[in-house]
């Protein structure tokens, strides 16, 4: 019988490592990159998983990748899929990839932290946005490049926006193509905390002992009926799926791409 790895993991994609009864997952290569590749999504998925069976793990640190360069690397991986010609079950089976990880992280039993900083695409701040809580360094940018392309953003931006914000506010920022920086950000109540870029993983971990303090089963039982409104997040993501794809596949959109 294979033995499965432990809660302190190496992968090309991320690496883990646990602090007592905190976990950490630091990405060293950005979702977007990875999201075709099934062999990452499964090793991504099973440590989860194993997270989620721990009773020794109370909180969850995810510390986003410093690879990342923002618009330009977004316009770029969709040319890339243009160029390749995927067809529309490969372009579903990526979104499924940051689906099931939205779904992951909402569903899981253990409080997250999510921590970041550098130039952020929507899929990212999405991600973050299912987290629990948010911090994210002074450095941060939060760039929109899908109004660029006439894309909606992948992993939930207006389901999760539109609870923060409210509709009026989500649908202002959702269509607004300017950057938005960390103190903005977090005036808008879209991030927790903004710290120096040098302290963040510090401060990361200084708010998952604060979660890690209280009972287990207090954190989880909280987070349920926190989340309680998001029951039908799976059902929205296979609607954001299916706009996502209809404009990928209509020429207006490969006119912007290609330029």
């Amino acid at each position: 019988m294979k033995k499965r790895p432990g809660l302190d993991q190496e992968h090309d994609f991320f690496s883990t490592k646990r602090h007592e009864n905190i976990a950490v997952l630091s990405f060293k290569e950005n979702l977007l990159i990875r999201s075709t590749d099934l062999e990452a999504k499964a090793a991504l998925m099973e440590y989860i998983d194993l997270v989620s069976e721990s009773d020794s793990i109370g909180v969850v640190v995810i510390i986003g990748s410093p690879e990342k360069t923002g618009r330009d690397e977004y316009l770029e991986f969709y040319r890339q899929l243009l160029e390749l010609k995927l067809d529309r079950y490969a372009v579903l089976r990526m979104c499924h990839a940051v689906d099931q990880f939205i779904l992951k992280i909402v569903d899981l039993n253990k409080m997250v932290v999510h921590a970041d900083g550098g130039r952020i695409i929507p899929m990212f701040l999405n991600v973050s946005l299912a987290c629990d809580y948010r911090i994210v360094a002074d450095n941060t940018v939060f760039q929109n490049p899908c109004i660029e392309l006439g894309l909606v953003p992948k992993g939930g931006g207006a389901f999760f926006l539109s609870r923060i914000l409210g509709m009026r506010k989500a649908s202002e920022l959702l269509l607004s193509g300017e950057d938005i920086t960390a103190q903005e950000a977090m005036r808008l109540g879209i991030v927790d905390k903004v710290v120096s870029l040098d302290a963040l993983e510090e401060a990361a971990l200084k708010i998952a002992q604060g979660y890690a303090q209280r009972r287990p089963r207090t954190l989880s039982g909280l987070k349920k009926l926190l989340n309680y409104s998001m029951k039908d997040l799976k059902d929205y993501l296979e609607l954001e799926n299916e706009v996502l794809i209809r404009i990928i596949e209509s020429p207006d959109f490969r006119q912007k791409v290609e330029g």
